[in-house]
């Protein structure tokens, strides 16, 4: 005799708990850092301008959330998020009552890093149409809340050792030029050019028609299989480099934002997926396992 099935509830209502944790938990973690972090930030009218920052960023996602979701669109999600950095760095160093050449370069940093991300992402999804990523999430409303709220803990995170570093109440009316600021501008400039070439190169590749169906092994390539990734990972690194000296007590969480960089893109959101399609796309032939097995992931081998 054969059983009659339970009636399964929708995903939706069975996720919904699950969501609405992850946005307690994500908020309650962005609040963690501003405290921590917020308590080296100078002040602004009795409030810490870390603290502000990290508000601003969270409300800034929530806000565009709303006609986001009325229209069912992902289109500038990735626009706002890079927008987010550029603004509130730039507003950081207009506010902060004092401020050197370290905060001064961090945040021109951040803003050039910023202003290429976002342009370069908007562009890419115009040009696709979509972001395949969002095409069952913003369906669900709690979902694709979920996705712009964990961008405000995304942009904390990166941006904490930048906005700390520009805030910090270590920082004096001076030049503030080191040595830490030194190899850190060095650090970031070698990775945001190896992250520009390195894109530059794939967009070149994917133009000719011949390599409609091809994975690139040249230029950059040839030496790691993700060096955007790469040069993503050293220009925070460098950030947090530059911003080092500026920080003191529970401000030395904001050095976790090179770590949370290499983890994101490492085990989370970059390398695992893009090996997965590419395994899924090209494993088995000849050509691409020989690539995979002399090309390291990321770090190139030292010669």
């Amino acid at each position: 005799m054969t059983q009659v099935p339970a009636p399964e509830q929708s995903p939706a209502r069975s996720n919904l708990p699950k969501s609405l944790i992850l946005i307690l938990a994500v908020v309650l973690i962005g609040a963690f850092v501003a405290w921590a972090v917020g308590s080296i930030s100078q002040e602004l009218g009795g409030f810490k301008l870390f603290m502000l920052a990290v508000a601003a960023a969270f409300l800034i996602q929530w806000i565009v959330f709303i006609p986001a979701n009325i229209w069912k669109t992902e289109k500038f999600f990735d626009l706002v998020g890079g927008s987010t950095y550029s603004s509130l760095t730039l507003l950081l160093l207009i506010l902060v009552p004092e401020k050197n050449a370290r905060a001064t370069v961090i945040a021109v940093f951040v803003m050039l890093w910023s202003a290429r991300l976002a342009t370069f992402l908007f562009r890419r999804v115009r040009k696709s149409g979509k972001d395949g990523r969002f095409d069952e999430i913003k369906k669900t409303p709690v979902r694709f809340f979920n996705v712009w709220n964990i961008q405000g803990l995304w942009v904390t995170f990166t941006a904490a050792a930048a906005w700390a570093g520009i805030t910090s109440q270590k920082n004096v009316a001076g030049s503030g030029v080191d040595v830490f600021l030194i190899v850190g501008a060095i650090l970031w400039i070698a990775g945001f050019a190896i992250e520009i070439i390195a894109d530059g190169q794939k967009s070149a590749f994917r133009a000719k028609p011949e390599n409609k169906d091809a994975f690139i092994t040249t230029g950059l390539w040839s030496i790691s299989r993700h060096p955007n990734y790469l040069g993503e990972i050293m220009l925070w690194l460098g950030i947090a480099v530059i911003a080092f000296p500026a920080l003191s007590g529970w401000g030395y969480v904001a050095l976790f934002s090179p770590i949370f960089v290499f983890i994101l893109l490492n085990f989370v959101s970059g390398v695992p997926l893009l090996e997965k399609h590419a395994d899924e796309k090209w494993g088995g032939q000849a050509e691409y396992e020989a690539y995979k097995a002399s090309t390291p992931v990321l770090f190139p081998r030292i010669p």
